[in-house]
């Protein structure tokens, strides 16, 4: 009597542990190189547009991700002019951040954004001494250069900046001739405008636009801590220059 075949082994199913383990480390590390500073804003309404469907359509087939009647119309959002200014900005804070490491990493300088753009903020007490909107060249020469630098890079190109002066609560010293009166500024308010405003000269000197530029003097009013301790005045003596997002012109 023929003995009975036996039957075939089912296939191991063991590699899909490993094909699947593969695949969420290759997500993670496409996800830690996504950018989205560098996104095609375009192309990513259009790509969300198509996958937006009404209660009465069907299934049977997606929408075109070609150009449409809102181009015809003008409308894509490709012409909205904040989109390419937009991309510029992110572009401009990297460039900012590789730019300045020396000085981040000196803590004269720190970059960061908020609401109203990026900021480059200089902190006060390595560029001006005590009372003085005076520039301390000397000793700050390098970095007031790759300021100027910055200003005529591509990356901020017909942008708008503003630079803005603070002081910390304490009142202005007061510098007094040999009659007695005073020569130096009256109040925090007048530092504050005189320093924000000679950083814009040195600006100038080197080439950058003064027209794209606008100058405030804040005094104390708008500290970024407390004024309760040494270190918390120090870093309220600033001098924020921000390249402005479009809505805060």
């Amino acid at each position: 009597m023929a003995k009975k075949a036996k039957e075939p082994q089912k296939p191991s199913l063991a590699w899909q542990g490993t094909y699947g383990d593969m695949i969420t480390l290759m997500l993670c590390f496409f996800v830690m190189l996504y950018n989205p500073s560098e996104v095609d804003v375009t192309q990513l309404a259009t790509i969300t547009q198509s996958l937006e469907m009404t209660e009465t359509e069907t299934t049977s087939g997606g929408m075109s991700l070609s150009a449409g009647m809102l181009s015809d119309l003008g409308n894509n959002i490709n012409s909205l002019p904040s989109t390419e200014k937009g991309r510029s900005l992110g572009n401009a804070k990297k460039k900012a951040v590789s730019l300045f490491a020396p000085d981040v990493n000196s803590t004269r300088i720190t970059v960061t954004s908020d609401e109203r753009g990026l900021i480059i903020t200089l902190l006060a007490d390595n560029f001006f001494d005590e009372g003085s909107a005076e520039l301390n060249i000397e000793e700050t020469r390098e970095t007031l250069l790759r300021l100027s630098d910055f200003f005529n890079s591509p990356e901020v190109q017909d942008r708008r900046y503003r630079i803005e002066g603070h002081t910390d609560d304490t009142p202005v010293p007061q510098i007094l001739d040999e009659n007695g009166k005073n020569i130096g500024f009256p109040s925090n308010w007048e530092l504050s405008a005189a320093r924000a405003i000679n950083v814009l000269h040195y600006l100038a000197d080197y080439g950058v636009e003064e027209k794209n530029f606008s100058v405030a003097g804040y005094a104390d009013t708008r500290p970024k801590f407390s004024n309760d301790t040494p270190e918390e005045r120090a870093y309220n003596r600033r001098v924020d220059i921000i390249i402005l997002d479009e809505g805060h012109f």
